[in-house]
């Protein structure tokens, strides 16, 4: 990519895998855990590993990591989902932060969904019920939208508006208090 269009100044480091069907901790087999692991964690790391070695040649640029509200709060069903979500908004997060720091320049930060309803839910059907006990949890009472999160992702990349964030994790998620559903 450098070589075809120059410098990069951004990275979105996004990969998701939700995995089906939620399964209590104790029956999620060792392959769902090493897919959901790869699907989510190390994809994010690979891409932060290549962005950031190019950072650090040029000096500056900015990655914003995607994680979830689950990988803050956990989540019953997945916990293979939480724990790769939540590796990459705490340790990952902090870990690269602090690797950087001796660069200056380059910021790394973190955007962290909540309940959000995408054009793939919606084309499998959204369960009324379901988002009506989740908005329950949010201040806002309603569910984010894939361009809510896209707006928080610019802010944390811009440096004319971030350029002095570093190692945050940036919530879109109404203000919910946890991933519990009553």
């Amino acid at each position: 990519i450098v070589s075809d269009s120059g410098a990069l100044d951004v990275c979105i480091a996004n990969a998701g895998l939700y995995p089906t069907p939620s399964k209590p901790f104790w029956e999620i087999d060792a392959e769902r855990w090493a897919s959901t692991m790869d699907s989510n964690l190390e994809v994010t790391v690979t891409t932060a590993r290549a962005f950031l070695g190019h950072a650090a040649e040029v000096g500056r640029g900015s990655i914003v990591l995607i994680g979830s509200t689950a990988g803050i709060y956990g989540e019953s069903g997945h916990a293979d989902y939480a724990a790769a979500k939540g590796a990459i908004t705490s340790g990952l997060l902090m870990s690269l932060k602090n690797d950087v720091s001796q660069i200056g320049g380059v910021r790394v930060n973190a955007v962290a969904p909540g309940w959000t309803v995408t054009p793939k839910k919606i084309e499998h059907g959204v369960d009324e019920e379901l988002v009506e006990r989740a908005t329950a949890t949010m201040a806002l009472k309603k569910l984010a939208t894939p361009e809510d999160v896209a707006k928080a992702v610019v802010m944390l990349a811009s440096d004319e508006i971030s350029g002095h964030i570093t190692g945050q994790v940036i919530e879109v998620a109404g203000g919910m208090e946890g991933r519990l559903i009553p």
